[in-house]
């Protein structure tokens, strides 16, 4: 122990240098982290058919229209768009125009941005705590069940996350030199990870920001300058998008979806901005919820998919504070500290109280920062293990984890109901040990290190491997096992029954998919390019499926919820009369929303009063040509 230690002082712990020489193990060690990640998030990933069909259907449009991929649209026809910004579609977009529509050319951009975000953190850590706490970080982000659902499926969080982690990178190399270029750069990843999901990538920019005017090596008035820079960066490339929309002439693009105005800036603001805070989400079908916590992190949702190293990250953060804390204003180690924490503090805050609509999967973005934070805080506190102080940080991490997961798997009683045992033992036993690593031999160390992460990553690791093992769909997928997962964790994320994914026959709902049966899609296919639409149905969920059924364009009238003004019962008249729309699939019903449009039930009582309806394999069709 050395004598800083003995008077109780935080030890001092070395930092590599900027572009530190990494050792002959590390190059195998990271290629078979990215091999073992890209196996996990790759291995039978068509299981999900089309995973989230509103989605898929917007990607084949792209991959048949420019004027779709650019903006989005739910069809390639450009009725209406999806209810977010393009990015993850314009990829998705791509690569169904290179290699066709199919569930791998729709999936495999998630999974090949998922093991990029491994990389990508490990080579973020790396710079300031080497490569084992690198390769730790990525570890544990590619073992945390709601990346392995996320990597897998098409929704947009998968490239959020990559971006996001991209920023993290820009900022910590801006920190070592205190360079304007790298914090520009990590301000544009930011701002096309708002292309991706708008504002919701926005909530690490606190961080990002205050560790700059903290610890960059420069002087007060040159960290603001370059932090004016940076901001003016993100605007650019999160803003240019916004006003091409705005500017475009309304009447030669698809409505913009998710507005009631066709208003792509009451879009960011409105239903995907303030409202997802407030609750007052204009044209929502849930309204706003009751007060949160911190709590909700760990409820029945949301837990399984990112709770189990929760504890841990949380832990680390005080723990790093503690080790740096005498450490000059520059100390990388630190700053550190406040980009992962500052991260993790204010997307998880948000995520906690926000009254808005908030769903299970959206826990991926915080999981980047705790996998962060853990590999950061377990080197760290291992390297001052020899101070009282440190292995009993260290010690209770592994403690708390473990029990962690013993709770966390208690809620389950069919789904591996030994492991919550074996966890249970190993967490005390590799605690224990922990206290004492410092007198060990070398490899008495090493054992001790290996025993501590089994223990600890043992609940996590098999939900991650069920979760994708497990075939997902939807619009709201969760994180588990085919049997449910945990009271509930498992949520509506289960196998598709058969074809591209969804429920077999019927209509479906506004949030839910089908998958047609064969008469239905003859029927859609038939003279298919003598209209605009093949078909019009409430709602971009059954729109989808019918859509990519037939492989023609669907309309979905009132967008996602079914509450857009788009079209109004005039302008679907209109079509009508041109001979634009063929069929209008399913009966009138009510939409019970917060102040959005009625136009869509408009239309479909228009249409049941004025046509002939006939049933199709169980579904209510109408001819709108007869």
């Amino acid at each position: 122990m050395t004598a800083l230690a003995e008077r109780g002082s935080a030890p001092s712990t070395p930092e590599p240098p900027a572009s530190p020489r990494r050792p002959g193990w590390v190059r195998p060690a990271l290629g078979g982290l990215l091999i073992a990640t890209a196996v996990l998030y790759l291995w039978g990933l068509s299981a999900s058919g089309w995973a989230n069909a509103f989605y898929s259907a917007a990607a084949q449009a792209g991959g048949d229209s420019w004027t779709a991929w650019f903006f989005g649209s739910s069809d390639a026809a450009n009725a209406i768009t999806v209810d977010k910004t393009p990015a993850a579609l314009w990829v998705m977009g791509l690569s169904v125009r290179l290699f066709g529509l199919s569930s791998w050319s729709v999936l495999v951009p998630q999974a090949l941005m998922g093991v990029g975000s491994v990389w990508a953190l490990f080579a973020t850590v790396r710079r300031v705590s080497g490569p084992t706490a690198g390769l730790l970080a990525g570890g544990v982000l590619a073992l945390t069940p709601v990346a392995a659902l996320m990597f897998r499926f098409n929704n947009p969080d998968a490239l959020l996350v990559l971006l996001l982690v991209l920023g993290a990178y820009g900022v910590v190399r801006s920190l070592e030199k205190a360079s304007p270029k790298w914090l520009a750069l990590a301000g544009v990843a930011v701002g096309f990870g708002f292309l991706a999901k708008m504002l919701q990538a926005f909530l690490v920019l606190p961080a990002f920001g205050i560790v700059y005017l903290i610890a960059a090596p420069t002087s007060l008035r040159k960290r603001l300058l370059h932090l004016l820079g940076a901001l003016g960066a993100t605007v650019v490339s999160a803003g240019w998008y916004l006003a091409v929309v705005e500017l475009w002439p309304a009447d030669s693009r698809p409505f913009i979806g998710g507005s009631q105005h066709d208003s792509i800036l009451e879009l960011t603001l409105g239903y995907n901005g303030v409202g997802r805070i407030t609750g007052d989400e204009v044209g929502s079908l849930g309204g706003a919820q009751s007060s949160g916590s911190w709590a909700r992190l760990f409820g029945s949702e949301m837990a399984g998919g990112i709770a189990w190293l929760l504890p841990a990250a949380a832990l680390a953060i005080g723990a790093l504070v503690w080790l740096t804390w005498r450490a000059p204003r520059t100390d990388r180690t630190r700053a550190a500290t406040i980009v992962w924490g500052g991260w993790l503090i204010v997307t998880g805050g948000v995520f906690s109280f926000m009254s808005g609509i908030i769903h299970p999967y959206y826990t991926v973005a915080l999981a980047p920062a705790v996998a962060a934070l853990v590999g950061t805080g377990v080197v760290g506190l291992w390297h001052a293990r020899t101070h009282p102080i440190a292995s009993g940080l260290l010690s209770s991490g592994v403690v708390l984890t473990t029990l962690t997961a013993y709770l966390l798997l208690e809620r389950e009683s069919t789904w591996l109901p030994w492991l919550k045992y074996v966890v249970l033992v190993l967490g005390p036993a590799a605690a224990v040990m922990v206290l004492v690593s410092d007198r060990l031999p070398r490899a008495g160390g090493r054992g001790v290190a290996v025993l501590a992460l089994l223990a600890t990553l043992a609940g996590s690791g098999a939900y991650t491997v069920a979760t994708a093992t497990t075939p997902h769909s939807g619009a709201i997928p969760s994180a588990g096992p085919s049997s449910g997962g945990f009271g509930g964790f498992g949520g509506p994320g289960g196998p598709p029954s058969g074809g591209q994914g969804g429920m077999r026959g019927g209509i479906g709902s506004l949030l839910t998919t089908t998958t047609p049966s064969a008469e239905m899609t003859a029927l859609l296919q038939a003279d298919a390019g003598n209209y605009t639409w093949v078909a019009a149905t409430v709602g971009s969920n059954p729109a989808a499926s019918y859509q990519l059924a037939a492989g023609f364009p669907v309309m979905a009238v009132g967008g996602f919820n079914g509450t857009d003004p788009s079209p109004t019962l005039e302008e679907f008249r209109a079509y009508v009369a041109a001979g634009r729309i063929h069929y209008f699939i399913g009966e009138p019903t009510q939409i019970n929303s917060t102040g959005g449009s009625d136009a869509a039930e408009e239309i479909a009582e228009w249409v049941a009063s004025n046509y002939t309806s006939t049933t199709v394999d169980g579904v209510t069709v109408y001819d709108l040509t007869s």
